[in-house]
């Protein structure tokens, strides 16, 4: 023990005590005449706040800022937005590197950013300013220069227009993307659109718009997204795009037509032909058939046959309440949802838990959407 301590005396009570103090075994207390104390240590030494909060980030103090470890960073740059993290990217190689890492660059919502645009008689019905076009191509280079091709989830407003040449460049820089989210494709090409898709193999999951020819885009996802299982359409969804999704995506297993025009024959197409379908949501859909006189006729409730056929589904979200806002709003816009008219949030509800979007993103924020503007 005399060994590996080193004794002081002290004067306590008047009378002189021994005091054992470190370095010693942690099954060894300090003692004071025989009673236990606790040791005293010195003081730390004084730090400036920079170095406190790297004290708590970090297990080892001595790092200096770019020396600091990689899942530490990390941790930090989460916090911050897209125009945050362009400055911080090019401070040195290390915070490049923690700047692109996966863990940021899950999910890119762009759900803040729209198109300043007219609408217009004649196709694509849409004539966006150039500005718009400028300000989403500097955005888009910026967030792919520094993701360095870690994107799996890309979300768009309905709002946000882009052309075939945004596209492109998103294409060819998130080769792992899981996810799209694109609810506006009237600028968007037949060839385009099919160039991307044919380069994002591991496509698991699209939300899109109604297309006047959807046979061409299910073919493409099922020739190159092998893990394609989740769809969901805004719009509205007849007997066509039913046939063309049932044909190319035999597999699919999430179909969501919520908020959307649908007729009959089409939910008795997606009903009786998807095998595979394990969930379905057709809430607040205006369900619809053709009457032999020809006229629309608004369908209220689900007969038993087509009830039969979604009880075998793991999820069938179904709902057509009279007292139900989103279903009056259905009514009120006769099919076609005027998503404009109301809240911000709306259009990302959906109600399988996998398709909801759920709040904005951290990563292009308000503040982002106020400060990048174009010269």
């Amino acid at each position: 023990m005399a060994e590996r301590e080193s004794e002081i005396h002290a004067r306590h009570n008047g009378t002189s005590q021994i005091y054992s103090v470190w370095p010693r075994s942690p099954a060894e207390p300090a003692t004071v005449g025989g009673a236990l104390v606790a040791p005293r240590l010195p003081p730390p030494p004084a730090r400036s706040i920079r170095d406190l909060i790297i004290m708590g980030e970090s297990k080892w103090m001595g790092k200096r800022w770019e020396e600091m470890d990689t899942d530490v960073l990390v941790k930090i740059f989460k916090e911050l937005n897209l125009v945050e993290l362009s400055p911080v990217s090019q401070v040195c190689r290390l915070w490049r590197l923690a700047c692109s890492d996966p863990l940021i660059w899950g999910t890119l919502d762009f759900g803040l950013l729209k198109s300043n645009f007219i609408q217009t008689r004649a196709s694509p019905y849409i004539w966006v300013d150039d500005r718009s076009d400028k300000r989403l191509a500097k955005i888009l280079r910026v967030a792919m220069a520094i993701s360095r091709g870690n994107v799996n989830c890309m979300i768009f407003h309905y709002n946000l227009y882009m052309k075939d040449e945004h596209l492109h460049y998103i294409s060819q820089r998130s080769p792992h993307l899981k996810r799209l989210v694109m609810p506006a494709w009237n600028r968007i090409s037949r060839a385009g659109i099919c160039q991307a898709i044919e380069r994002w193999e591991e496509l698991e999951s699209l939300t899109m718009p109604t297309i006047g020819h959807p046979p061409y885009i299910m073919e493409g996802l099922a020739n190159n997204c092998k893990n394609f299982k989740e769809l969901k359409i805004m719009g509205s969804f007849d007997l066509l795009f039913a046939s063309a999704v049932t044909t190319y995506l035999p597999k699919l297993k999430v179909l969501s037509l919520r908020c959307s025009k649908v007729t009959m024959g089409a939910l008795q197409c997606v009903l009786n032909s998807l095998e595979h379908l394990e969930v379905l949501n057709i809430s607040h859909c205006l369900l619809f058939e053709m009457a032999t006189n020809g006229r629309r006729q608004v369908i209220h409730e689900l007969d038993n046959k087509a009830l039969e056929r979604a009880s075998r589904l793991r999820e069938f979200h179904h709902c057509q309440s009279r007292q139900c806002v989103a279903c009056q709003r259905m009514m009120l816009d006769e099919g076609i949802l005027r998503w404009y008219r109301y809240e911000d949030w709306f259009w990302r509800r959906d109600e399988v838990r996998s398709l909801d979007l759920k709040d904005y993103g951290r990563l292009f924020g308000a503040q982002c959407e106020m400060l990048t503007s174009v010269d």
